[in-house]
């Protein structure tokens, strides 16, 4: 049987898939910090969302519900993983993976969001290294617009109070 609706759905996550690739790869990075591990919750995340494109309700929400998809296999990963999430990493590792002009490169400030819980580290990424707006944080985290918001502002505020006093942890 041939479903015109689907292949359409499928075609436009496929587009959205190649077009944000980086986007996604950067994110799962932040948080698992190997650039193999990252790959392959990119690769997972776009073969689940390829797979269930069908059940994509509002082809307008398409980028939006493939930010959960991603999401849900970084946490994935970390539930299962042996690692810790807030491992150091060498300098050259993050540059490597960000590029030299990457937004990201205060090691300051990727210590500060990896002591975080990964869903208030998600509404700060989001936000303010994928520039979505409030709404599209709060669909892809699949929360209340409220709780995004106050997520959002628990997380700046200790990531102002790391940052102004990053041997805080240690004392």
């Amino acid at each position: 049987m041939h479903f015109p609706g689907k292949e359409k759905k499928s075609r436009r996550v496929e587009q959205i898939l190649l077009e944000e690739y980086d986007h996604y790869y950067r994110l799962a990075f932040s948080y698992v910090h190997s650039e193999a591990d990252a790959a392959d919750i990119v690769q997972e995340g776009a073969y689940r969302a390829i797979l269930h494109s069908d059940t994509l309700r509002q082809e307008e929400y398409a980028g939006t519900w493939i930010y959960r998809i991603m999401l849900n296999e970084i946490f994935r990963y970390l539930k299962k993983s042996t690692c810790p999430a807030g491992g150091a990493v060498p300098l050259e590792e993050v540059t490597e993976a960000y590029g030299e002009e990457d937004r990201y490169e205060d090691t300051d400030l990727r210590r500060a969001l990896d002591a975080m819980p990964p869903e208030d580290k998600a509404v700060i990424e989001l936000k303010y290294f994928e520039d979505m707006k409030l709404e599209e944080i709060a669909m892809a985290l699949d929360e209340n617009v409220n709780t995004v918001k106050s997520r959002l502002y628990r997380g700046l505020k200790k990531l102002k109070l790391e940052l102004a006093d990053p041997w805080r942890r240690e004392g």
